[in-house]
């Protein structure tokens, strides 16, 4: 449950994503910069704040499965993968759907997705009720920030959550079943790719 204080914060912070803005939140790993996924304007302003070239592919935030559904293709292996591991700290990479702007996915045809297992981000991407991205609110190739003293990209409203764990999510492409960075829970998730090998 969130306090009305936190909720207050994360209606304040619904505006801003709602005007195009810059939203620092925190995950059950890192910090992360959020805006509208599905703004075109919104998107760009995350590769400027991060000095990220365009290309390099961006993921998304959702609150909820069906979020998933609506900006991505769904295997029934990736059901199978979803319904166990998530929420949590893995990001799941499968194909795009259309109604994302072209440069989250950097022309790849795929978009890595975050359901993160933490009460304000999920609260707040609900309570938009559209992803936003799920990139770490850092400069590209600068550390990863685990606490709000860290965050060093421009953003026009943070949601403190105090020190978070610092783990980084495993990626994991769902369409090719290769884990492409490893991170949390990277042996349950190896145990299920092996299991599931059929």
């Amino acid at each position: 449950m969130i306090t009305p204080t936190e909720e207050s914060r994360i209606e304040k912070a619904v505006r801003v994503l709602s005007r195009d803005g810059l939203v620092v939140y925190p995950t059950e790993t890192v910090y992360g910069l959020g805006a509208d996924a599905l703004s075109d304007t919104a998107v760009i302003k995350v590769y400027e704040a991060k000095q990220r070239p365009l290309g390099k592919p961006i993921s998304v935030a959702v609150s909820d499965i069906e979020m998933i559904y609506g900006i991505a293709d769904v295997s029934p292996f990736a059901e199978r993968f979803i319904s166990k591991f998530l929420p949590g700290p893995v990001t799941i990479v499968l194909p795009v759907k259309n109604c994302l702007p072209g440069d989250l996915s950097g022309g790849t045809g795929t978009i890595g997705i975050r359901y993160p297992d933490h009460t304000l981000a999920l609260e707040l991407i609900s309570m938009f009720d559209c992803p936003i991205t799920a990139t770490s609110a850092n400069i590209s190739g600068e550390i990863s920030p685990v606490s709000v003293d860290q965050v060093n990209v421009p953003h026009d409203y943070l949601l403190d959550g105090g020190v978070l764990p610092g783990i980084p999510s495993t990626v994991v492409n769902l369409e090719t079943r290769n884990i492409e960075r490893p991170g949390a829970m990277l042996d349950d998730i190896a145990r299920f790719f092996i299991e599931n090998a059929k």
